[in-house]
């Protein structure tokens, strides 16, 4: 797969001091306080907080957490979260900061710990940051730093339109039945998947030659064949939104992350101002879009 990471961020510190441990998520809106990490037993709105403190236990203190980017917005919100938590809590132990060994507790505190089936992706992005090419092969994970032209990368920020639907959801349920097929063995899961793949090494091609126009018939594509994964991947607004870029001229566009809802991104041909209207019209949301090249930082 091919991704970058965006400048919507994921915040999290640990506050040492106090009786026994608070966990506090600001986008929740909620807290709870617990003796120890033995009595943590991760599940509910606080399972990441709960299963990176359990992993990872402190003495007393205050974990805080807050996201950048809307609720089950498609972002990798929570894969940037689980790295951010890891980071503080690590840094908080004395631990060395090795942004991989990062990434990878941090998927196991989500899927292995809270239960959430998801792949590595989310967590290698946000660790690394960048634009980066990756290679998953069971256990193993492999990262490729992609060094674009300046020039285009500027251009390629300036002409990407990142909407959300304003319809949030919960990535693990679209997994679920993806993988569930994958494992039945059915042949339309395992065809799209197998193009997905092929389409992830045609963008790599094309980002590094700088071809504006492929990118943007590659990430078309590329939503063909998610949308060919699971019957619930295009919601209706999201349906509304394609054809009001369409109409607009758009390169072409897809759902960010596991689809199903929450952000969709295109590339326009020119300013996009005008498809940005497009799709106030039709009642998404224009996030901010800031490449950035660096990932998680403690302090």
């Amino acid at each position: 797969m091919v991704n970058t990471t965006i400048g919507l961020y994921a915040h999290a510190s640990v506050e040492p001091g106090g009786e026994g441990i608070l966990l506090t998520s600001l986008d929740l809106n909620d807290q709870m306080r617990v003796s120890g990490p033995e009595d943590l037993h991760p599940r509910g709105r606080l399972a990441l907080l709960q299963s990176a403190v359990k992993r990872f236990p402190v003495g007393p203190c205050e974990v805080i957490s807050r996201s950048e980017a809307p609720s089950g917005s498609g972002l990798g919100s929570s894969g940037a979260l689980d790295v951010a938590l890891v980071s503080a809590l690590r840094h908080s132990r004395g631990e060395p900061f090795d942004r991989a060994d990062i990434a990878h507790s941090a998927w196991q505190i989500e899927v292995e710990d809270a239960g959430l089936a998801g792949g590595k992706q989310d967590q290698y992005a946000a660790a690394l940051g960048g634009f980066r090419a990756m290679t998953f092969r069971d256990s193993d994970v492999e990262t490729e730093s992609l060094t674009l032209d300046e020039a285009f990368t500027e251009h390629l920020r300036r002409h990407l339109l990142l909407c959300y639907t304003g319809t949030s959801r919960v990535s693990a349920d679209t997994i679920a039945r993806v993988m569930g097929g994958y494992a039945r063995g059915d042949s339309g899961i395992t065809g799209a998947l197998q193009r997905l793949k092929e389409t992830a090494a045609a963008m790599r091609g094309a980002l590094c030659a700088a071809d504006l126009p492929r990118v943007g018939r590659l990430l078309s594509e590329n939503w063909r064949n998610q949308c060919q994964l699971d019957s619930r991947m295009q919601t209706g607004p999201m349906a509304r939104l394609e054809r009001a870029m369409a109409d607009a001229g758009v390169l072409g566009g897809k759902a960010a992350g596991a689809g199903a809802g929450g952000c969709m991104f295109f590339l326009c041909p020119s300013d996009p101002g005008l498809a940005a209207q497009a799709a106030r019209a039709v009642g998404a949301t224009i996030l901010d879009v800031n490449l950035v090249g660096e990932g998680v930082r403690v302090w």
